[in-house]
């Protein structure tokens, strides 16, 4: 069965601020970005870029997964970046604004060449009409994609829609990417919200996100973890059915039984995948609460 990752929160955290990254170890969040990219100003590029590098090499990030989003490779500090993360021990690269399959090629040979394990993972983010447009090629461009990322705020500016609690000018683009990640396996994560202030804006920014089928939401501030650990995470009531059904078609496969019923509703193998991925999402949460977060 797959291995899955709980994503439901997923901080970004500005690489050139070293206090963010000593306080990120012990924020709740199930994921880091390290960010090298619109999170640092072009004076401290450099500077991000070693502070980053210091900090998971020190560790002390716990269960933790720790991506760094890296500039565009045509950047002046592109390149440099990605030879960074290819050694840093980092678990995923994240690359901003993918636009072509040709992107990611590139990326990878330039990894590869640094030396990075088989290990580390790309994410690829989609912010432009044309990665939009291509997101199904970017999505199947390499088996190191795990992840694809909405970028919310670049892609509203690209296509001039409004900023509408309901989205409704970004759903087509949502449910595109959508798609492609699940046609090709992928977790997708959906964009980040920036009224710090409205928090209930903010809750049904999650909600809107989890029904249209993503597996958690990019942050910008801690204060936004609760909510988005709560709607992102899996509910007490789906946990109890998921367990049902499961040992339902576990007893139904030995006593050789075709047809299966949990509350007189009829259980597929779908259903059963979706439990059984449910209760391996609610396992890593309670590992990761037992111990070193």
């Amino acid at each position: 069965m797959k291995t899955y990752r709980p994503r439901r929160s997923v901080l970004y955290m500005p690489g050139s601020n070293e206090r963010a990254l000593e306080k990120a170890r012990s924020l709740p969040a199930d994921t880091l970005i390290l960010d090298l990219e619109d999170a640092v100003a072009p004076e401290m590029k450099l500077q991000a870029r070693a502070l980053i590098a210091d900090a998971i090499s020190q560790g002390g990030y716990g269960q933790r997964e720790l991506v760094v989003r890296v500039n565009a490779l045509d950047s002046c500090w592109g390149e440099d970046d990605v030879r960074m993360v290819a050694v840093s021990g980092a678990d995923a690269l994240c690359m901003p604004k993918v636009e072509s399959a040709a992107e990611v090629a590139a990326t990878v040979r330039l990894l590869e060449a640094a030396g990075a394990p088989e290990t580390l993972a790309l994410w690829v983010m989609a912010e432009t009409p044309r990665g939009i447009l291509n997101i199904e090629q970017v999505a199947a461009a390499h088996p190191r994609i795990q992840v694809i990322v909405m970028g919310t705020s670049d892609l509203a500016k690209e296509l001039r829609v409004r900023h509408t609690p309901a989205r409704l000018g970004l759903l087509s683009s949502l449910s595109l990417c959508v798609l492609a990640a699940r046609a090709n396996n992928l977790e997708i994560l959906d964009g980040v919200y920036l009224d710090l202030d409205d928090e209930s804006g903010f809750a049904a920014s999650c909600e809107q996100g989890r029904d249209l089928g993503f597996d958690g939401k990019t942050l910008i501030h801690p204060k936004q973890l609760a909510t988005a650990n709560r709607v992102f995470g899996p509910a007490a009531d789906e946990l109890e059915r998921a367990q049902r059904i499961v040992e339902a078609w576990r007893e139904a496969e030995a006593e050789g039984k075709a047809v299966v019923l949990v509350d007189n509703k009829l259980v597929e193998i779908l259903h059963v995948e979706e439990a059984q991925r449910l209760l391996a999402i609610n396992a890593k949460l309670l590992a990761s609460a037992a111990g070193p977060y």
